[in-house]
């Protein structure tokens, strides 16, 4: 008995010691992981198969997403700029891996926003092919293009102003896959913000968009922002009206232009009959 408590007073100091050194060595990775600037792998073999891009699902955490592919948390949230409290978006796509020659294409299910704002799905601009109309021929009767229908604008107390004080270089024509207005302009021009609202999305996960900027409003509004140079704000940041949110480029396109698109739930409408003339 006496040898047995013995052994316990030797033992019990080096249980108390391995907690210490623990408690350090856990303070000091999360110290070490704050602060770096590339990807902290944690575990190199869930790394490897880990994909470019995750797509967040209902009950996921950035933390949890983090420990499944092997990754320090931290590290993926300054990779995605997100800031503490680290909160992230059924449908929001999270990069995973730093550079990669085959990066994998986000979801279109855009994400769902803070409280303030009337919770809803929201599907990214897509190009899609275009029926044209066939030549008629002798022995066959001409084949028209269906009449693409026409989405007016909604009553909204919103105060919508031009995104650009460059010129119209291409009007709205679904026909011709022209989702919105294209405006003109030179590297750096600003980009603004043509309602209250607030950033779902800014990223460039749409290769055909380049740096592509999406604002919820209210009454069922989406603005899209696309091609910008650098982007100026982050996801679930709001903003006002003419507030500068990017700067114009080329990202995803052949020049330098800002494509503005409106969608009203969902469906893209004419951006030329709800912003000002002049």
């Amino acid at each position: 008995m006496l040898l047995a408590r013995s052994q316990l007073q030797i033992q019990m100091p080096k249980v108390w010691i391995k907690t210490i050194f623990l408690a350090v060595a856990v303070t000091s990775t999360l110290l070490v992981t704050g602060c770096a600037s590339k990807p902290q792998i944690n575990n190199p073999t869930r790394y490897a198969i880990a994909p470019d891009y995750y797509t967040v699902r209902s009950g996921d955490t950035l933390s949890g997403i983090s420990m499944r592919y092997g990754l320090s948390y931290i590290s993926v949230a300054e990779m995605n700029d997100i800031a503490p409290p680290y909160r992230i978006y059924v449908g929001q796509s999270i990069r995973l891996k730093k550079s990669a020659n085959n990066v994998s294409r986000p979801s279109t299910q855009a994400l769902t926003t803070a409280p303030q704002i009337q919770r809803q799905t929201i599907n990214l601009p897509t190009q899609q092919p275009v029926s044209l109309p066939v030549t008629p021929t002798p022995t066959a009767p001409a084949v028209t293009t269906a009449q693409v229908p026409v989405i007016p604008a909604k009553s909204t107390s919103l105060r919508w102003v031009k995104p650009s004080n460059g010129p119209i270089i291409a009007n709205f024509n679904v026909t011709n896959n022209i989702k919105g207005l294209r405006f003109g302009g030179n590297q750096g021009d600003p980009v603004f913000a043509a309602a209250d609202g607030q950033v779902v999305y800014a990223a460039d996960g749409l290769k055909e968009y380049g740096n592509l900027v999406l604002i919820k409003h209210i009454d069922g509004y989406i603005t899209a922002y696309a091609h910008n140079s650098k982007m100026l704000v982050k996801s679930g940041q709001n903003v006002n009206a003419g507030q500068k949110i990017a700067e114009m480029g080329s990202s995803g396109a052949n020049s330098v232009m800002l494509e503005f698109q409106v969608r009203l739930d969902g469906k893209p409408i004419n951006p030329a009959n709800i912003l000002p003339v002049s």
